[in-house]
């Protein structure tokens, strides 16, 4: 029986990944920074408080542990975390190390990308084999995204931006079926089966919601609104596509 360690394991995604391991027959460790997080381990679960950014509690996590499936990650210091996580997952002789990375990390100029980027290559560049899987935003994201604009007077369109939102789902699914393989780098890029103006979604959302708002069309600025007019973030090409459609999440959430 494998051990699998599991960072970010009570997040959106973890929390589907680590019913769908337990069904493939492993041992699940669930790395959280506080130990209430996942309860009391009655469901067969071993849960361990650990601050990835402090570099505290990691060895011990990942001491026995044969693959390590990384999603934990925050608005910033993503590097610095996943850097002190790979150090330790060397020193333990882990297999395989798989982490989830965001589509075009390496084209948007913004903090938040930079520093996945960082995190993607502390992953890459050990010497502990990998895998690494770069995911469009989530349905949830963008659900949670449109929700925060509707609740401005008037609904702000931003022209040329568009996303591939994928579901959750079927992330957890194909996290699982690396985590259960074998080692491969970076592998395509995993994204939702349409491409969908921000304007859309939120037109969506309000539609679902029964609301109302005046739209206004606004440009997106600087070297980032340049990369979203250009489809930069988008991958029309040799990616995975997910199965599960914004429609159908949005008539689940409605």
């Amino acid at each position: 029986m494998s051990t699998i360690l599991v960072t970010g394991g009570t997040g959106t995604i973890g929390r589907q990944v680590v019913p769908l391991l337990q069904a493939a027959g492993c041992k699940v460790r669930v790395l959280s920074r506080h130990a209430g997080d996942g309860g009391d381990g009655g469901d067969g679960i071993e849960y361990v408080a650990v601050d990835l950014l402090q570099d505290e509690g990691i060895d011990a996590a990942v001491a026995g542990a044969d693959v390590v499936l990384h999603l934990a990650g925050g608005p910033k210091g993503d590097d610095v975390g996943t850097r002190n996580l790979v150090r330790a997952a060397e020193r333990a002789g882990v297999g395989h190390l798989v982490h989830i990375s965001v589509t075009a990390v390496d084209k948007l100029p913004l903090t938040y990308f930079k520093s996945k980027l960082g995190a993607e290559q502390a992953v890459l560049q050990s010497s502990v084999p990998s895998t690494v899987l770069r995911v469009a935003q989530l349905h949830d994201f963008a659900w949670k995204t449109v929700q925060a604009m509707a609740k401005l007077p008037v609904l702000p369109k931003p022209g040329g931006v568009r996303f591939q939102p994928v579901d959750s789902r079927d992330v957890a699914e194909r996290l699982v079926e690396l985590a259960l393989g074998e080692p491969q780098g970076l592998v395509p890029d995993l994204v939702g089966p349409k491409v969908y103006g921000l304007a859309e979604l939120a037109d969506d959302y309000l539609r679902a919601k029964g609301k109302h708002r005046l739209g206004l069309p606004v440009h997106v600025p600087g070297k980032a609104g340049k990369v979203y007019r250009a489809g930069g973030n988008l991958t029309l090409t040799g990616a995975t596509v997910g199965t599960h459609s914004w429609e159908d999440f949005v008539a689940e959430h409605a």
